[in-house]
């Protein structure tokens, strides 16, 4: 039985997002194609405002309604810290987390050759501007291959920097360890070498 065309190019859409395969795409699918239209319509009106309501921060790169963002915009945040993050979700984190109030830089990726993601696909090489009056830069990449990788390269690519004075700069890397409620027994080999090197006074 060969599906409408409608039906088939949709579903083609749908593979297209990260996380959703074949028969989950059919099962969105045919989900929307129950729903009475005007539920539709708004499902793609809020589609099409996705794209036209909101904008990337041009100093810090993250979602937006407005340019500059309500963070870069706050003049009671902590401007001599800032954090580095692959993706605006990660700063979400750690703004949901109430332990930062400094600013944000973000990538919107992380290094992967395999993948050829360069520095250059990154919003990376515009960082150096934003140092100025900085003490603290945060490297809060993912505890990945490509975000240890990535990591790397902002900590070499800043000191190298005629731009940036990194004496009156620390480059600091987000600490890595035990989860709460994990088992040591079932811990991998780096998140336990990780937790040892990040070890505190108790």
């Amino acid at each position: 039985m060969k599906l409408p065309k409608a039906v088939r190019q949709l579903t083609e859409t749908f593979e297209r997002l990260p996380g959703i395969g074949p028969k989950s795409a059919q099962r969105l699918v045919f989900y929307l194609l129950h729903n009475p239209d005007y539920r539709i319509e708004e499902f793609a009106q809020r589609l099409v405002a996705l794209k036209k309501e909101t904008v990337l921060c041009s100093q810090c790169h993250n979602v937006s309604d407005h340019d500059p963002c309500p963070i870069c915009d706050d003049e009671t945040r902590d401007r001599s810290v800032m954090c580095v993050v692959e993706q605006p979700l990660d700063a979400l984190a750690i703004e949901s987390s109430g332990a930062f109030n400094g600013l944000y830089h973000v990538l919107h990726g992380s290094i992967a050759p395999l993948n050829n993601i360069g520095p250059d696909q990154l919003f990376l090489h515009d960082l150096t501007k934003r140092l100025s009056g900085v003490k603290e830069l945060i490297l809060a990449t993912n505890p990945t291959m490509e975000g240890e990788g990535t990591a790397l390269y902002i900590r070499e690519f800043v000191q190298q920097s005629s731009t940036v004075a990194t004496d009156d700069l620390t480059i600091t890397r987000i600490g890595h360890g035990l989860p709460i409620g994990a088992d040591i027994e079932y811990t991998d080999g780096v998140t336990l070498k990780r937790a040892l090197e990040g070890r505190r006074t108790a």
